[in-house]
């Protein structure tokens, strides 16, 4: 799998723009605030429907104008396909698939798989659970319809659930109206803790040997799940709370208040961890994201590494550079740094000046 193509009009601060990219290693290089990142958020865009950082779609519309576009060519397992975006101020966002539009959003979701790596996400073991259920959410929802799917309904069912706790606040007498949604919930968030049990568990052995690789054998990290309530429980649980939910006017129980631990032996990284020790075990977990993709599509995943590299120390380089040959991968750094020509075959490198772009091999 791989880009051979990328179009933006009116996205971020590019007018027009248009990029071809090599199949192997691109390098997006310019000062800070050119435009660099704005190029790998379309990609994303137009792969997932979101952006990496949680933008609105009228945040993406250059300034002024009402719309922007996002037109992106790519080759999967030898068969040419487009994706067209149309981002709009004032409504939803409109797809199209090889030409057909779509109806919604998520019929876009594991067509093409995007592996975004930023050093936000170096930080994401010692932040808050919400950035590792994103992780969990964001994997799962390119590998697993049936999950996009049951994820969907069941925050459709929260949000509900919980705009009915602030009515019954002023209404009392629709209290008995929470069964219908305390149903769904139950149905669809015992599907997702099963499915998050189960990905953790495949993507915890492959973490553990790539930490193995990038500690010399030194540290042994695996992760665990710890799942707010475990499946046969939530009914209970659910009912159990309704007082405090009621109180509280929010749902207090369920998957969305999951999270994920990284153990060292008996040591929590997430609180107790070097922040050398948190940033190999993030790198750990995007390094692993390629391989489970691989394993379970049987094929490459394209990668973003938004200037990570400047982040990492040397040792953590050259495993990171090592560990994506073969795959597409389009970089962006400030510069043309040696240690990336002595490490990596450069194959297109494009210069990015106000939004500009101009190819220099």
């Amino acid at each position: 799998m791989y880009i051979n193509s990328l179009e933006v009009g009116n996205f971020r601060n590019y007018d027009f723009a248009k990029i071809e990219f090599h199949e192997k290693t691109n390098i997006l290089y310019g000062d800070n605030a050119q435009g660099k990142t704005n190029l790998l958020e379309s990609v994303f865009v137009c792969g997932t429907t979101k952006s990496h950082k949680g933008s609105k779609d009228k945040e993406l519309i250059r300034l002024g104008e009402e719309e922007a576009h996002i037109r992106l060519h790519f080759t999967k397992k030898n068969i040419k396909r487009r994706i067209d975006m149309h981002l709009k101020k004032s409504k939803g966002k409109g797809i199209a698939i090889d030409g057909i539009p779509i109806r919604r959003s998520s019929e876009l979701l594991g067509l093409l798989n995007i592996i975004f790596f930023s050093p936000e996400d170096l930080r994401i073991i010692k932040n808050g659970p919400a950035e590792r259920r994103r992780f969990v959410n964001m994997e799962l929802c390119q590998l697993d319809g049936v999950y996009l799917h049951d994820l969907g309904e069941y925050n459709r069912a929260l949000m509900q659930r919980n705009k009915l706790l602030k009515q019954i606040y002023y209404n009392p007498s629709l209290s008995d109206t929470l069964d219908i949604w305390d149903i769904s919930l139950i149905e669809y968030g015992c599907r997702i803790i099963k499915r998050r049990e189960q990905f953790i568990h495949e993507i915890s052995e492959i973490v553990t040997k790539v930490n193995e690789k990038l500690t010399g054998n030194k540290e042994h990290v695996k992760m665990l799940y710890e799942p707010d309530v475990m499946a046969e429980a939530f009914e209970m649980s659910l009912k159990q709370s309704r007082k405090r939910d009621l109180k509280a006017c929010s749902t207090n129980v369920g998957p969305h208040r999951d999270d994920i631990c990284f153990m060292n032996g008996e040591i929590d990284i997430r609180k107790y961890g070097s922040q050398g020790q948190q940033r190999t075990c993030a790198l750990s977990l995007k390094l692993a994201e390629i391989e489970l993709v691989k394993m379970i599509l049987g094929d490459s995943p394209i990668l973003l590494l938004d200037d990570v590299l400047s982040e990492l120390d040397r040792s953590r380089q050259n495993f990171l550079l090592d560990s994506i040959s073969g795959i597409q991968t389009i970089i962006t750094c400030t510069g043309i740094e040696e240690f990336i020509n002595s490490r990596l075959t450069l194959d297109r490198i494009f210069r990015i000046i106000q939004g500009k772009i101009s190819i220099e091999k």
